[in-house]
């Protein structure tokens, strides 16, 4: 989706009616059904915000608070014109909206690089859990851990004195809300076993078995590259991706922790949660309108959370025709915990 630029602008057409100036490609239209995706992932993303914004008002972080907000209005109003759709985007980490393009491209971009290794792994490097005093501290040790670890074998590789790791990486975090502990950790695909294998053996002997033990790192084939970098994309944005509705009946519990969400992501702020390491992948072309451009005929929506749609504003009809499930709608009312960190 591209950008609108609504007000503001000076001109008009012959009829009298000002210009809506938009930018970007936009997003096909005619597909209702991505459509109601973004509409129940923009559902999501508010209700999530605001819960956010009390969290962190509680903290007393401005910052974060203004972030929240910046989501919370993002793709709030859009453009509708010859079939496409635009709209503004707040490219938040923690907007759903904004990862689900981000998914797309990543996928677009490495899948077709992955396909083509003989013998891709999956690879899960983790550490000892810690409280959230000491988690941003522990983040950073995850990461320089194995930036140390690819550092030493791309130059023993240039010296002709091993192999260079080649893969993709993300980084996670989970919450043990009875325990108050946060779990960062990777998970990353490689080319072969044999560069699974070494990245284990090298993650253990950078910390003392208090903190890495061997049973809890984890190492798999993979068998669709498809399936295993959605899985690891998954993995990179599971700290801000809507919740699913588990499949163990109406009456299964389930609990977003809000506050514990918060502390995550002022962990890992500036640290990049998805990258390739020993091989380029080339930037896919796009043709793109760089420059906002006037359109006349064109229509303007606004979301309205009670109706979880966009609606238009002159005619009060809806965009999608979204309804979010029931339990849906009960978890983001009764099962989000503001306090738990």
């Amino acid at each position: 989706m591209g950008n609108i630029y609504t007000l503001g602008q000076s001109g008009t057409n012959k009829t009298g009616q000002r210009p809506v100036f938009i930018s970007g490609n936009g997003s096909d239209l005619s597909n209702n059904e991505v459509l109601q995706g973004r509409a129940k992932r923009k559902f999501i993303t508010q209700n999530m915000m605001l819960n956010l914004m009390d969290v962190a008002k509680e903290k007393g972080d401005n910052e974060k608070q203004k972030a929240y907000w910046n989501t919370y209005y993002c793709q709030n109003r859009v453009t509708s014109v010859d079939g496409r759709l635009y709209g503004n985007y707040c490219k938040n980490r923690f907007c759903t909206l904004c990862c689900s393009i981000r998914k797309a491209e990543i996928i677009n971009r490495y899948y077709p690089i992955i396909e083509q290794w003989e013998e891709p792994y999956f690879v899960t490097l983790t550490v000892k859990a810690c409280s959230a005093a000491r988690l941003r501290v522990l983040v950073k040790k995850v990461m320089q851990g194995f930036q140390m670890i690819k550092e030493r074998h791309k130059k023993n590789f240039q010296r002709g004195k091993g192999i260079k790791l080649i893969g993709v990486k993300s980084l996670e975090c989970n919450f043990n809300p009875v325990k108050k502990t946060y779990n960062p950790h990777l998970h990353l695909i490689v080319a072969n076993k044999k560069m699974a294998e070494i990245l284990i053996q090298d993650w253990l002997k950078l910390w003392t078995p208090k903190f890495a033990q061997r049973q809890a790192q984890d190492m798999r084939k993979i068998f669709n590259a498809e399936t295993g970098l959605i899985e690891i994309i998954k993995y990179g944005s599971k700290i801000f991706t809507e919740p699913e509705i588990k499949k163990k009946g109406d009456n299964a519990s389930y609990q977003i922790y809000a506050s514990a969400l918060d502390n995550i992501l002022t962990a890992m702020k500036g640290i990049r949660i998805f990258e390739r390491f020993g091989f380029n992948a080339e930037k896919k072309e796009e043709i793109t309108i760089k420059e906002p451009q006037p359109v006349y005929n064109s229509e303007q929506w606004e979301f309205n959370p009670n109706l979880f749609d966009w609606e238009n504003t002159a005619t009060a009809e809806v965009l999608t025709g979204y309804k979010p499930k029931p339990q849906l709608t009960a978890i983001l009312s009764n099962c989000i915990d503001i306090t738990s960190q």
